[in-house]
């Protein structure tokens, strides 16, 4: 019989993408996976066409389009003030965030070689980990506020530890780090000598007004230290366009480009010219696309609330992790998300996966519904969920 390595045997199928597969074969509203079904901005699109029309359709420069790169670095420049970015040192234009987290961590990790992440995540980190031959060290985030034990996270480092890993704002929770958390960070990734990489697709995503979002590498300490990872698919609703990028030092940039070059070779080519489009956008745009985002989640919280659900309303991200407890008497979040599917005809995704297996109880009765929706399709799913009122 065919064998498969050790490390594919460590982890399982994305539960999310699961269960969009099953929201499709039964016509459920998908609020489990994290897409837009509103357009993006039309002169995305129009950027698009008018660079595919053009013959941009070969290879790109393999970490970045020159003009895409500038993009990047003089957004940057214009949202966080003094923070300079040098679009040809510390940048690489990725296949969207997913493949440049891959690529941070080959380029970061060794097999034996330690990396901090907490618990509640987003499931890709672990499974990267476990491809580099690393090894994951959980250190819970705690209910209500998402709030990390200090004491529990200066035990997860050591001298074998290479980086820690931080989704902010956070997929699942809603949680956004704050200052004080952050410069703890600082403190350990200076005393241990580590990387500190930072998710960031959902920077412009946040309830918390002007500055409530800090980006990690203006914290001081973590400037020449961080790797932030970020793309075009939250902020611009282009989730299938597959173009990110990385934002790092330049020692740390010439080893994720080697990498990113083995594993994909280049982004799309005319959606990164389209990209450069998208960056120019006003700030009006981004506070547009908070408030936008705050109706939706208040619509559905409010929906969930009324129906019987527990939750705690997101700082933060497209998310609400929902608990199921006065609706179902199991309290098995993954048989209720099924039951949702196939009787309901909603669809989220069963928070336990998103736990190791020890501590699947913390998440067991929750589910995460996702929010990035048209208010009339967040309305028919809230009217769909009435019937578990009976």
């Amino acid at each position: 019989m065919p064998r498969i390595s050790n490390k594919a045997g460590q982890f399982g199928e994305s539960v999310i993408r699961e269960t969009f597969r099953l929201a499709a074969e039964h016509g459920a509203i998908n609020l489990g996976q994290g897409y837009p079904d509103f357009p993006c901005p039309p002169e995305l699109k129009e950027a698009a066409a008018r660079a595919i029309h053009a013959d941009l359709n070969q290879y790109p420069m393999t970490y970045g389009m020159p003009e895409l790169r500038q993009a990047i670095a003089d957004k940057t420049a214009r949202t966080y003030e003094g923070w300079q970015v040098d679009p040809d040192t510390e940048l690489c234009v990725t296949c969207g965030a997913t493949e440049a987290l891959v690529a941070v961590t080959f380029a970061l990790l060794d097999p034996g070689d330690e990396v901090v992440m907490f618990e509640p995540w987003y499931e890709n980190y672990q499974p990267n980990a476990i491809l580099a031959g690393a090894i994951p060290r959980l250190v819970q985030l705690r209910e209500p506020d998402w709030t990390f034990d200090e004491q529990e996270l200066r035990s997860a480092f050591g001298n074998r530890t290479k980086a820690i890993v931080i989704c902010h704002p956070n997929n699942p929770t809603g949680k956004v780090y704050s200052r004080e958390e952050l410069e703890l960070i600082a403190e350990l990734c200076q005393q241990w000598d580590v990387t500190l990489v930072v998710d960031s697709i959902y920077e412009h995503i946040h309830y918390l007004g002007q500055g409530g979002y800090l980006p990690p590498a203006r914290i001081a300490g973590l400037e020449d230290r961080t790797i932030t990872v970020n793309a075009m698919s939250k902020t611009y609703a282009v989730t299938g366009w597959r173009v990110g990028w990385t934002v790092a030092p330049p020692t740390l940039t010439k080893a994720i480009r080697k990498v990113h070059d083995f594993l994909t070779i280049a982004a799309p080519a005319p959606l990164q010219a389209a990209g450069v489009t998208a960056l120019e956008l006003p700030a009006t745009y981004y506070d547009d696309l908070a408030i936008k985002y705050r109706e939706r989640r208040d619509l559905l919280c409010d929906a969930l609330e009324d129906i019987g659900f527990e939750l705690r309303r997101p700082d933060g991200s497209y998310y609400v992790l929902a608990d199921t407890r006065r609706l179902d008497p199991d309290r098995d979040g993954t048989r209720f998300a099924r039951r949702l599917i196939t009787e309901i005809g909603v669809s989220c995704v069963p928070a336990a996966s998103f736990w190791r297996p020890e501590h699947h109880e913390a998440g067991r009765s929750k589910v995460r519904f996702a929010f990035p929706k048209r208010p009339e399709t967040l309305r028919a799913a809230a009217e769909l969920l009435t019937k578990l009122q009976g």
